[in-house]
């Protein structure tokens, strides 16, 4: 479920030393399975173990988890980075803001899964969005595009530079293109 790396644990160790006997770290989801879920990595003492928690065990602690953000923690990882500028502990969860689907899912869960788990996080980076509003019977997946994108001149060499592409080679065979139907209006929303 949660990978943290040695050098995470051991971090979690010494923070734990310091805290009342029985500590145990937290990691969780707020509002898990939408664009604004947000991870969290936090203290928790023996009194906030919940009965339905999934207690991970690690080197020297154990992590607990909530069954509501479990499946959303799904592939995620704990890491302690140490560079130049000092230190970080990273918590990254691909599937917190869309719980992971099976690889025999429908054609268009998987799409929308890809789009909130990889697309518009990078789309975010200039306040856009994107959301699949359908796929046709020749295999072309309808998108709308949001936010910054809504307006963008780069808006055609995003979607077949880079969405397109993308998805044509996740989905061979499956899918056969990609068409933007929204009704760009330049303003200050668009990304400049």
């Amino acid at each position: 479920m949660i990978t943290i790396s040695d050098a995470a644990q051991a971090h979690f160790v010494k923070l734990l030393a310091d805290q009342p006997e029985g500590t145990h770290i937290r990691v969780f989801v707020i509002s898990p399975g939408t664009p604004s879920a947000e991870c969290g990595v936090s203290y928790c003492p023996p009194d906030a173990v919940e009965a339905d928690d999934i207690e991970l065990e690690f080197n020297g602690f154990h992590a607990m988890v909530d069954e509501k953000s479990a499946p959303f923690l799904e592939d995620a990882s704990i890491d302690f980075v140490t560079d130049q500028l000092g230190s970080q502990l990273t918590l990254k969860a691909p599937n917190a803001k869309m719980r992971k689907v099976d690889a025999d899912a429908p054609l268009k869960e998987r799409i929308e899964y890809v789009i909130q788990s990889e697309i518009n996080p990078q789309l975010a980076s200039h306040g856009g969005n994107i959301m699949l509003v359908d796929i046709d019977e020749a295999g072309i997946a309808i998108l709308q595009f949001g936010g910054g994108c809504n307006g963008c001149s780069m808006v055609d060499v995003t979607l077949k530079d880079g969405i397109e592409k993308q998805l044509l080679d996740m989905f061979p065979g499956e899918l056969t293109g990609v068409r933007d139907v929204t009704e760009h209006q330049h303003g200050e929303h668009s990304y400049q």
